[in-house]
Formats: C-alpha cells, structure tokens, sequence
C-alpha cells in the first residue's frame, strides 16, 4: 500500500539545490521517513539520479550505531561521494547523532551535496531547526494525513471513513490494523510508550502526575479557551493540587514544541490585534488525543472542528480564533459590549478567509446563530460555513458560502468556491 504524499513531496521537489538543509518535521509515525526514504527517492530515481548519487542513512537502526558518531558520519559520507556529480544526501532520526548540526552543516560549502534529514523525538523540534541552524536549514513540517490522503487507501464509503479518521486519525501505520481493538491499542501505546516519554526525557518533567492531568484537560475540552491561570485554578478546585501558572504554561509550550498540541490565539477582527489570552489548543491527530481519554468522549462539534483547523494547518494556512466586539442591549434596553467568535481567521499571503464549523445547522435559529459572527465583519473577504451535513455548496443573501465538510476536506479548493 502506498499513500501518496504529493503535497510534501513537491514542497522537497521545489527545494532541491537550494544551498540550505531540507529539514523534515513533525510527530512521531506521520510518515516522514517514508517521504524521504520511499517517495522523494523514487522521484530522484525517475529524473535520472543514479543509486550511487543517493545516500541514504536510517540512524534508527542498529547496524548504523556506529554511524551515531559525529566523525564516523562524516567519513562515511565524504567516502559516497565518486564524482562532481549532484548526490542526496538522506538522513533519517539526524538527531540520534551528537553534534549532528556541525556534521551538516559541512556540507553547506560543498557545491554538489544536496541534504534532507527527518527529526522528531525529544531532542530535535522546530525551534531547534531555527536556533541550531541560524538560517541554514528550511523546515518542511509533516503533518498526518489529511482525510484526502486518508481516503485514497481506506476500503469503504465518504461516510464511513470520515467516522473512522475522526475516531482513530491519520497516522498512516492505523490503514493498516483490521480492527478497532488493533487500533486502540497502537495508538495508546505510542502515545505512552512514544509522545510522552519524549517530552519527559526532553525537559526532565518533575511533576509528572500533574502533567499527565494536564494533558487529560486539554484532550477532554479541545476547541475550549483557555489559559495557565484558568487551568491553575482547576487543579486546585478539582484535584486540591497546587500547581503554578507558570508551569502549566511551560508545559503547554512542551506540548506544543513535540508537534501533539496546536495553539490558536485569538484576534480581534476589527481591532486588527491579538488577544494573547485565552487561546485554545488542538491535538494534531485525532486518534491520538481519543486514545489520550480511553475513546470516551465522542462529541462529533469539537471533534469536526479540530480536523477542520488541521486541514486548514496542513494547507499552509496561518490560523487564528477570531473576536469581533459587538454592542448588544440587554432586557432592560442598556447597551453593553460584547464578543462574537469566528472560529477560525484564515491568513495566508493576501488571502483571508473566516470560517465557523457547524457540525449541524438543523434550524432557522442555528443557521442565525453561526452567521452572526460572519454578518459583523465588515470586510470583503469571503466567509464560510462548515457543515457535518452532506449539502451543495451555495451562497445565502449576506453573502455567507455553506459547504460540507466533505466537499472541504475532499475537495484542496474548496475554499475558492
């Protein structure tokens, strides 16, 4: 079975020769390694790129310990070159090698290398790539897979396959399990053998039973805002466990940083500004974060709106939630001032789009409900309505698109319509 990854295929494609390391990240089991080892080399091969000119290293396994030795590495490597020619270097886990940046960074001044490496457990995270490169290395983040992708190697109905992504998620390594006990148990064992581990040993966590609390909140009220303070207060109400803001705030960050939670700040629309706090938090696959609470909670609102704002990361959006200040009158005819959130503010480049998700929109006072938000932004930038129903894509008066979610997850231009 091969899953095609086209989009992060061509993003390596585009960046073939540019002087800089092709750095590829993302959580554990996304695919990253085969995106390097199985597509990107089979593309090099159909271009005419002899097997001799393509190195590739699988620091992950055993028989190449001894390649684990930053002097051992670069001998190695120099020892493939045989000619002037262009050779690829790949490196999959680069950060199992000590001192791996100075290793590739060698090859910056060498003009025929051309180097991809992976990364993703505790040692090796975006802002590593940032620091420890100082703009000498292009990340290409991986995410799982989109339900597109999803879709192209699971056996069954539209319908039936948006239940199974939203219930066990895109890691590509669940296609291949039969059943659900299968599934199940693959995800909550990575996610206690793999996710958390790598943060423990990362940051040398020393209340461990508080951030395993931690983490069972943010999965249970993903889509909710929130903030380190809010959450303090809740350990101490509901857990009688004392534990500074300051903390949970780190640790929210280490979540973040392992590529498991996303952070969505709020901004506000007319104001043009951010509004720091609260934010809301997201997990990158669902079948993690369902695994995370024991499949207990199947709230198919928040869990639609979660694979929405992945898609829309995966897409290479810049994604916000949205505020819009509103003066309302209360019951007693007194004005007083209020907010309205869009779910998400969609940036990138001049586009803009805002977008609500509405897993149904069964009444005339739902549908005024979601778009209310939408009718106060006074802007032409087009707004849309995510529905979990199976409707056509049409456009109201107000000038509101309403689509599916599967017309928008199927369907890479579907915003446009």
């Amino acid at each position: 079975m091969e899953i095609k990854r086209d989009l992060y295929l061509q993003k390596l494609i585009d960046r073939r020769h540019n002087g800089l390391i092709k750095v590829v990240t993302g959580v554990r089991r996304c695919g990253k390694s085969y995106l390097v080892f199985n597509l990107f080399t089979k593309y090099l091969k159909s271009i005419g790129v002899d097997d001799d000119h393509i190195i590739k290293v699988n620091l992950e396994d055993r028989r190449n310990k001894k390649l684990r030795n930053p002097d051992a590495l670069l001998e190695y490597l120099d020892g493939k070159f045989v000619d002037e020619q262009m050779h690829y270097i790949l490196l999959d886990e680069v950060q199992m090698v000590d001192e791996f940046v100075d290793v590739l960074n060698s090859y910056l001044d060498v003009p025929n290398a051309d180097v991809y490496v992976t990364g993703s457990n505790a040692r090796f995270l975006s802002k590593d790539v940032i620091t420890e490169f100082r703009g000498r290395g292009d990340e290409v983040k991986i995410y799982p897979l989109s339900f597109a992708e999803f879709m192209t190697a699971y056996n069954g109905s539209t319908q039936l396959g948006l239940d199974e992504y939203m219930t066990f998620g895109g890691l590509p390594l669940i296609l291949t399990y039969k059943t659900e006990e299968q599934k199940s148990a693959y995800l909550k064992n990575l996610f206690e053998e793999t996710y958390i581990k790598d943060i423990k040993e990362r940051y040398q966590i020393r209340h461990e039973e508080e951030f395993e609390e931690l983490l069972n909140i943010i999965s249970s009220s993903i889509g909710s805002l929130t903030n380190p303070t809010k959450l303090s207060k809740t350990f101490k109400s509901v857990k009688q466990v004392t534990i500074d803001p300051e903390t949970i705030k780190n640790y929210l960050e280490y979540l973040c940083d392992s590529f498991l939670v996303s952070k969505a700040m709020r901004y506000d629309v007319k104001g043009k500004k951010y509004i720091d706090t609260p934010s809301k938090y997201y997990f990158s696959d669902m079948g993690l974060r369902n695994a995370r609470i024991n499949f207990r909670q199947d709230e198919k609102t928040h869990i639609m709106e979660n694979v929405i704002y992945n898609e829309l990361l995966i897409r290479g959006f810049n994604v916000d939630v949205g505020v819009v200040p509103v003066v309302i009158r209360d019951d007693n005819g007194k004005q007083k001032r209020s907010q309205l959130e869009i779910d998400f503010v969609c940036n990138q480049g001049s586009k803009r789009y805002y977008i609500q998700s509405a897993f149904r929109m069964n009444s005339e006072s739902k549908e005024q409900q979601e778009q209310a938000s939408l009718t106060k932004v006074n802007d032409s930038f087009k707004k849309i309505i995510i529905t979990g129903e199976e409707s056509l894509v049409h456009r109201n008066e107000q000038g509101i698109t309403t689509m599916s979610i599967y017309d928008f997850l199927l369907n890479p231009n579907a915003l446009e319509l």
